[in-house]
């Protein structure tokens, strides 16, 4: 190419020249940094006989800089014309596909330095056309060490890094959500609201047994099974007769506790006994004829009894994403085509689960919509406000409906109605889990199911 001329010209007069790129569009964030800096790498072009400019190499930046309303723009000028079509193609390829983008670690490492060089996190996302919140996102995981390593290292996303600091000092954690990052990136927001769920009750069992052992209590930390010693509060009474409670026994020698961890996250205490006889206590007569006595769990069983217990862990921490997505579904300002005939479906097909969430007032669909769902006919009143998203809301109130009647049975016993919903969640794009699956008849996950002698109603 001979050596050519820049000259600063009106993006509004240049014409665009055919280009092997056939759909230039152009983002909110190109015009925004073009406005707030210009065009900084000038265009390729050339001027015919009649004086027009002709873009060669830059089309998106040109559109931007009008739409910017930017006075001038700069183009680096060379001999051309239309009759050498070969050129032009090269052209227009080689300055294409020669390019390499910034990764996300060059990104943050820039972000960073402009941080320290004074900018804000609003000027910052200004200057560069980047979202405020991924700049936020991004100077959060710049500021640790270890979360941008886990970018640069691992490849994996700012938003997941920038989550993984939640587990800071948590290493194992750390270590078996990139894992998963990196391997079943669909899984991640469940394995991380697993993570979250798990952490909850780790910390809510070690409070409770820190109360106990200050009480003098010993800590078990396997429940002893039925009919073994030490004695559960049920199989013992009073000298009286009376049933034992755990006031009875608060503070007293010879009590142990096994501190067991319920869905939400709660923990509570379950109090045995050494000794009976030497606080008063009596073994009930009836104990060994009235409850039943189960002889040891085969491996097999402890095994199916394990997975049993990871299913339903699994199906609460899936449950919270699911429901995230779908509010964040129904924040949008587009639903999906088929949406009408979903709710057309939803009120026949599953008009059972549907019809006894009406008859409660909707919280649930209230809750997906964004809205306060503690109070009453605050759907209605949202309706009446935003007449345009009837759609919207009547989505809401079958998802919503379903929804509620949802749990960890849903797996267990799958249903058809059920089944249909979750497999209609599948095809908008949310990522189903193992456990999902399942209650969605799946084929995927049929083995599993067969092999925990799970049956559909």
């Amino acid at each position: 190419m001979t050596t050519g001329i820049l000259e600063h010209l009106d993006p509004q007069t240049l014409a665009i020249e055919t280009n092997v790129r056939t759909l230039a569009t152009t983002d909110k964030g190109l015009v925004d940094s073009i406005r707030e800096n210009g065009v900084l790498t000038p265009l390729l072009g050339w001027r015919d006989q009649g004086g027009t400019v002709h873009v060669r190499a830059g089309q998106r930046r040109t559109l931007a800089a009008r739409e910017a309303g930017i006075a001038t723009v700069p183009v680096y000028l060379v001999d051309a014309d239309t009759e050498d079509e070969a050129r032009r193609l090269v052209e227009q390829m080689v300055e294409n596909e020669q390019r390499t983008a910034l990764t996300d670690t060059d990104r943050v490492a820039a972000w960073r330095q402009m941080e320290l060089a004074g900018l804000s996190v609003t000027a910052i996302a200004r200057k560069t056309g980047t979202k405020r919140d991924r700049v936020e996102t991004g100077l959060t995981v710049a500021a640790r060490d270890t979360a941008t390593a886990l970018v640069s290292e691992h490849g994996i996303t700012l938003d997941q890094a920038a989550t993984l600091l939640e587990f800071d000092g948590d290493d194992d954690t750390v270590q078996e959500l990139t894992r998963t990052a990196t391997t079943e990136p669909g899984y991640f927001p469940v394995a991380v609201e697993r993570a979250r769920q798990e952490r909850v009750a780790r910390e809510a069992k070690a409070r409770v047994e820190q109360e106990e052992a200050a009480k003098g209590h010993r800590i078990l930390h396997d429940r002893p099974g039925w009919n073994e010693t030490p004695y559960r509060l049920r199989m013992l009474t009073t000298a009286d007769g009376d049933g034992v409670t755990a006031g009875d026994v608060q503070g007293k020698e010879g009590v142990s506790v096994h501190v067991a961890t319920y869905y939400g996250g709660e923990a509570r205490a379950e109090y045995y006994v050494d000794d009976p006889e030497a606080l008063g206590l009596v073994v009930r007569d009836d104990v060994l004829v009235s409850e039943p006595k189960a002889g040891p769990m085969s491996d097999e069983q402890k095994a199916e009894r394990k997975q049993i217990i990871a299913n339903n862990t699994e199906w609460d921490a899936a449950e919270t994403v699911r429901r995230e997505w779908i509010t964040t579904l129904l924040s949008r300002k587009t639903l999906p085509k088929d949406a009408t005939a979903v709710i057309a479906t939803g009120l026949t097909r599953a008009r059972h689960l549907v019809g006894a969430s009406m008859e409660r007032s909707n919280s649930r669909a209230a809750s997906l919509l964004g809205l306060d769902d503690s109070t009453r006919d605050v759907i209605t009143g949202y309706l009446d406000a935003h007449p345009t998203r009837a759609t919207h809301v009547a989505l809401a109130v079958v998802l919503g409906g379903i929804e509620r009647t949802t749990g960890r049975d849903s797996w267990r016993s799958p249903r058809a109605d059920v089944g249909w919903y979750l497999q209609t969640l599948a095809a908008w794009g949310y990522a189903l889990t193992t456990v999902e699956q399942i209650a969605a008849g799946s084929s995927v996950a049929s083995e599993e199911a067969r092999r925990l002698n799970i049956r559909p109603m």
